[in-house]
């Protein structure tokens, strides 16, 4: 049958678009924390608010040159090439870093899963404001296969901050895959028909075999194209995750500063077998203070790691297709932390991946 011409102008106006799924997932033990005398919209607030005090701060010669990196300048556009053996861990999982905060995941009951997934540059219009105030884009990182795409299970979104949440990439994906956020996440989304679970922290969902918990962050968020104007500041919750398969644990820590969280997950999960942890974008001359309230130097990732006994820390955040925010240059924070790993006689054992690369443990 033959659509009449103003039937399939409506149907090109209106697309095909489908209204989205959420559950908002709550249980007796979640926790959710607001600001105090805050008016309509509520806005989220930190477990742990307040000044900070850190049990280790490197003060100087914070970023040796070191023999396990190849660069083609100093600290700037490097690869890893040392020699490790990965750890004596038996989780099953499958790691893949894609860059920045970006992970593929392969777990041991066949689920595939996305961290942060972010293929490209900023949303538009923050991409060309980003390019206008620090002079360079992000070069792409690595990006799962079309096949991986489309057979993935599940994507998990930290918080709405642009370099962990871009927009294009939702469509990239498609409705097939499930999405797991943090509370207040979904008007993020467009209308497409997308099964959206929003979550507070210290709820949980399954997922075939594999139990998805979410868990506290030192954060904040914010998603406005004025940077820190306050309409929507803190009014979609932040967090990290943790997979759980078979009593075996990997977590995934999101952007976050240094707080008790990380004891109070150890508490709740147990021990974490495997850690992706932060280690960039703390340092910023006349914000440095801020900006590690917010984010984890690499020695505050190793104390994070002590705290969830880790059996194995994968850093994250440094690398050639990072943006490079608020630290020294591509791989200072890499370097940092192999220094610091030393420094601290840390008993963590680390596994350091090259974009693109990956590690079953």
């Amino acid at each position: 049958m033959k659509w009449p011409t103003l039937g399939l102008a409506l149907l090109a106006f209106t697309g095909c678009a489908t209204v989205n799924t959420i559950e908002r997932i709550e249980q007796p033990d979640s926790v959710i924390r607001y600001i105090e005398n805050t008016a309509d919209p509520l806005r989220f607030s930190n477990l742990y608010p307040g000044k900070k005090t850190y049990p280790e701060t490197c003060t100087e010669n914070c970023y040796p040159s070191s023999p396990l990196l190849a660069c083609e300048t100093p600290a700037e556009n490097c690869r890893f090439t040392g020699q490790q053996t990965p750890p004596a861990v038996s989780t099953g999982f499958n790691i893949r870093w894609l860059g920045h905060a970006s992970f593929y995941i392969e777990s041991p009951d066949g689920s595939s899963l996305l961290f942060d997934p972010v293929s490209d540059q900023f949303d538009w219009p923050v991409n060309w404001a980003f390019r206008l105030a620090e002079g360079f884009n992000r070069k792409p990182g690595d990006w799962p296969s079309t096949t991986e795409v489309a057979d993935t299970d599940a994507v998990l979104y930290s918080h709405i901050h642009y370099d962990h949440f871009n927009k294009d990439d939702i469509a990239r994906i498609g409705s097939d895959s499930k999405y797991f956020v943090p509370l207040g996440f979904a008007e993020h989304f467009p209308e497409d028909g997308y099964h959206i679970n929003e979550m507070a922290w210290y709820s949980s969902k399954s997922l075939g075999e594999l139990k998805i918990h979410f868990v506290p962050a030192h954060h904040f968020s914010n998603r406005v194209w004025v940077p820190f104007l306050y309409e929507d500041n803190n009014t979609a919750l932040w967090g990290g995750w943790v997979l759980e398969h078979q009593g075996k644990r990997l977590f995934f820590a999101g952007d976050t500063g240094y707080s008790q969280h990380f004891s109070d997950i150890r508490q709740k999960y147990g021990d974490m077998d495997v850690c992706l942890l932060p280690i960039a974008s703390y340092f910023h001359e006349e914000d440095s203070e801020w900006y590690r309230y917010v984010h984890t130097t690499p020695e505050d990732a190793l104390t994070a790691a002590k705290d969830l006994n880790c059996k194995v820390m994968i850093p994250w955040g440094y690398g050639n297709s990072s943006w490079k925010m608020g630290d020294h240059s591509s791989h200072s924070a890499l370097l940092r932390l192999l220094n610091m790993h030393k420094k601290m006689t840390s008993d963590i054992p680390l596994h350091i991946l090259n974009e693109g690369e990956g590690v079953t443990l």
